[in-house]
């Protein structure tokens, strides 16, 4: 057992190193953390979606915005959509699952806010509608998903698509640069002025 738990830790550290070498990928989390700067400082919202792992990573990074990452500061504007149960379950209810989120940014979406969807495969149907839906509202959008993209990999702004196919290693380092992101947002918003 001892061997099979260092192989699973082998296997996380590989992945996050995969995501320390792609150069590329390191410049989109690097644009990822502008695009929601310029947004805080225009007063807009950002916000997050996801399934299963992904939604509780979704209200996880929200939390640190609204709430705090490092710095006792203001609160900033984020939420994960699916917090809202009665919402949830009569949408998903009245006109289907795959909705629950694009009626929710169909709502309450505005121009330059930011949505940011998690999902490992880049196929989750309610994140696609809820990316097609921020897109009509003239909103930002960023994917976090696995290797391939899938779907989402044309209908976002930025594709943060971690080199790897394996669920749990996806979502751990979706964690990782969710937390470098909210990291760097907040110093960068939060900078004293020259």
């Amino acid at each position: 057992m001892n061997q099979k738990i260092k192989s699973i830790i082998q296997s996380s550290v590989d992945t996050h190193q995969s995501v320390l070498q792609d150069e590329e990928l390191l410049h989109t989390i690097e644009k990822a953390v502008e695009l929601i700067v310029a947004a805080f400082k225009k007063g807009k919202r950002v916000y997050f979606c996801g399934n299963g792992g992904s939604a509780a990573d979704a209200q996880h990074l929200a939390a640190e915005f609204s709430g705090r990452f490092y710095t006792d500061r203001k609160a900033l504007p984020a939420e994960a959509l699916h917090c809202n149960t009665s919402y949830l379950t009569a949408v998903a209810n009245d006109y289907g699952y795959d909705v629950v989120y694009a009626r929710m940014i169909e709502g309450i979406g505005q121009p330059d806010d930011v949505l940011v969807g998690l999902s490992t495969s880049g196929n989750s149907a309610n994140i696609i509608r809820a990316f097609e839906a921020a897109r009509d509202k003239a909103m930002k959008t960023i994917a976090f998903t696995g290797l391939t993209g899938g779907q989402l990999k044309t209908s976002c702004d930025l594709l943060i698509n971690i080199p790897s196919v394996d669920t749990p290693r996806i979502q751990e380092s979706h964690i990782m640069v969710g937390h470098i992101i909210c990291q760097l947002v907040e110093e960068n918003y939060f900078a004293p002025n020259p």
